[in-house]
């Protein structure tokens, strides 16, 4: 079945459209894990507030990004535990960054939430095993230089509204 930018609702229009009776993309063909969405969400709001030394509460991050704060402690934990962030307890605790927010690439985040994200679980096995496994390979290796091109610095100064070219 093909569709056009036409046969769909203002509100599912969220991916691209070429001229002519094409089939429509609605988001990204790469599923993410919610887990490293939130972890994403969570450090581009503590990379807004970097400075070195003021502490984002769990409730506040959690309410800003719409986001389960039970949930989003573990998230915090694991990055945490990967050296991304800090954290201090008490009454006037919360988390930080642990470094610059330019210094902090989204390959150390997936690799901190999500690293079966980057593994390549094809086989060589079969006559074609050897030539799919080394597509994917391929495609993995590329998803890996994307994600350390990218940092925490870029996801903030990308925020903002919706981008429009001429």
């Amino acid at each position: 079945m093909r569709f056009t930018f036409a046969d769909l609702s203002a509100q599912s229009r969220g991916g691209f459209v070429l001229a002519g009776p094409v089939p429509v993309w609605w988001d990204s063909l790469m599923k993410i894990s919610q887990k490293l969405e939130y972890a994403c969400r969570a450090l581009a709001q503590l990379a807004r507030r970097h400075d070195g030394r003021t502490l984002t509460r769990l409730e506040e991050l959690a309410q800003r990004e719409a986001v389960s704060a039970n949930f989003l402690v573990q998230i915090l934990n694991d990055l945490r535990r990967a050296g991304l962030i800090d954290s201090r307890r008490g009454k006037t605790g919360g988390y930080l960054l642990a470094r610059g927010p330019e210094s902090i690439t989204l390959r150390q985040v997936v690799e901190a939430v999500d690293p079966a994200l980057l593994q390549c679980g094809v086989s060589r096995e079969g006559e074609s095993g050897q030539a799919v496994r080394q597509a994917w390979d391929e495609v993995s290796e590329a998803l890996g230089t994307a994600l350390d091109r990218r940092t925490l610095d870029s996801l903030v100064s990308n925020a903002g509204g919706p981008m429009f070219y001429i």
